[in-house]
């Protein structure tokens, strides 16, 4: 992990340092934009192992280039908001941000947060495992493939991940905690908004199944049934 390149995208100056000093101080390379425009041409050319990207910027803003990364490429996008609002935080993950924090934040929980998404990107390849079924809906890990109802079901990475987690535990309750540290890889756990969006959206994923459902237990966390 340790040389790993990150982007920074962000219009302030002493968050960029901020970030880029306790990032360098763990080992890694780091580039940095101060503009949305000058950010994707980054993205493009530098090719780096995670995007750190602020929400708010000059020129092309951040929930944009999320849209314009997601269609090109899987690289891992940590989300920054000043605002504190969570239909900000709702759109960015649902555009394909993995993460996201709220200004002000603790650099050493960004860090934190950059490995955690980073180690979860280098776990093997599950292409030994054998398909999982729950009532009609099929996961294949090894072909990353989802079909629900005898239809195939694009997925994004995280909600591919959390589905496996759900149907390897089918019938069982996890906890948010145990989400956070089966599919995003923490050993810290905060917020817990991150789940709760990305169950809604693998929930609308699966709407066309007869069958299958993820039921919230109320105080506890989520499971799938069927």
């Amino acid at each position: 992990m340790a040389g790993e390149h990150i982007l920074i995208v962000d219009d302030e100056a002493h968050i960029v340092d901020l970030v880029r000093l306790y990032l360098e101080r763990d080992g890694f390379r780091v580039d940095s934009a101060s503009d949305g425009a000058q950010g994707l041409r980054l993205i493009e050319e530098v090719r780096p192992a995670l995007v750190v990207l602020d929400l708010m910027l000059p020129e092309v803003d951040g929930l944009e280039i999320c849209r314009r990364v997601r269609a090109a490429s899987d690289v891992p996008i940590v989300m920054l908001t000043a605002r504190d609002e969570d239909v900000d935080k709702i759109v960015g993950l649902e555009l394909g941000a993995d993460d996201y924090l709220t200004k002000p934040f603790n650099p050493r929980e960004l860090v934190a947060r950059v490995k955690a998404i980073l180690r979860r990107s280098e776990r093997p390849a599950r292409d030994e495992q054998a398909p999982l079924r729950v009532g009609d809906v099929t996961v294949d890990p090894g072909r990353h493939e989802v079909t629900v109802a005898g239809q195939r079901v694009a997925l994004r990475a995280k909600e591919f991940d959390l589905l496996v987690a759900f149907a390897e535990h089918k019938g069982l309750v996890l906890t948010r905690e145990q989400l956070l540290s089966r599919v995003w890889g923490y050993d810290f756990y905060g917020e817990t908004r991150t789940v709760d969006v990305h169950v809604a959206h693998l929930r609308k994923r699966l709407a066309a199944s007869q069958a299958v459902r993820i039921e919230t237990v109320t105080g506890v966390g989520y499971k799938l049934v069927a």
